[in-house]
């Protein structure tokens, strides 16, 4: 994991007129170069932001025997998390200024398991950006050999500052 710094409180999360104050593209991008907090759940599952493009994020990450189920294998809410953070931080990118988004709905499909201490790519893109929606795809694949051990999609809700409807 880089040295890059993640939040370890609520005080070290940037404030929600932080994140109101800047586009989601920039939001996202200042996460990448460490000008704001990552959030705490990428420390703890060991994955972190890679890329920032619009409409595009990709989170590196590999999983360690801490994130295993009963039978040793890659717990499926590791997938399932890391698909959710790629697809709805992709979707972040197409937020402007003034708006939020949280998932509404995401489907994870495991194509076959990940070897623990494989580092793997989710990668994920925006197929649509809305003005109340946003739908994303991703992937997981490995990050040396490219093999896909996962699929997914998320339709997230876009929303204005101070409720549902989309700040102007």
């Amino acid at each position: 994991m880089p040295d890059q710094f993640f939040a370890r409180s609520p005080a070290d999360l940037a404030s929600p007129d932080t994140i109101l104050s800047m586009s989601g593209l920039d939001f996202m991008r200042a996460i990448l170069d460490g000008s704001l907090s990552g959030p705490p759940i990428c420390e703890t599952l060991n994955y972190w932001l890679d890329l920032v493009e619009p409409g595009r994020v990709v989170f590196r990450g590999t999983p360690e025997f801490a994130h295993t189920n009963p039978m040793g294998t890659v717990h499926g809410g590791w997938y399932g998390t890391l698909l959710d953070s790629a697809m709805a931080c992709a979707v972040m990118t197409t937020v402007p200024k003034g708006s939020l988004y949280t998932t509404l709905e995401y489907k994870v499909n495991v194509v076959r398991p990940i070897p623990l201490g494989t580092t793997i790519l989710a990668d994920a893109t925006v197929s649509h950006a809305g003005r109340t929606t946003g739908v994303a795809e991703g992937t997981i694949r490995g990050a040396e050999d490219g093999r896909l051990y996962a699929t997914g999609s998320t339709t997230c809700i876009i929303m204005g500052g101070n409720g549902p409807d989309r700040a102007s």
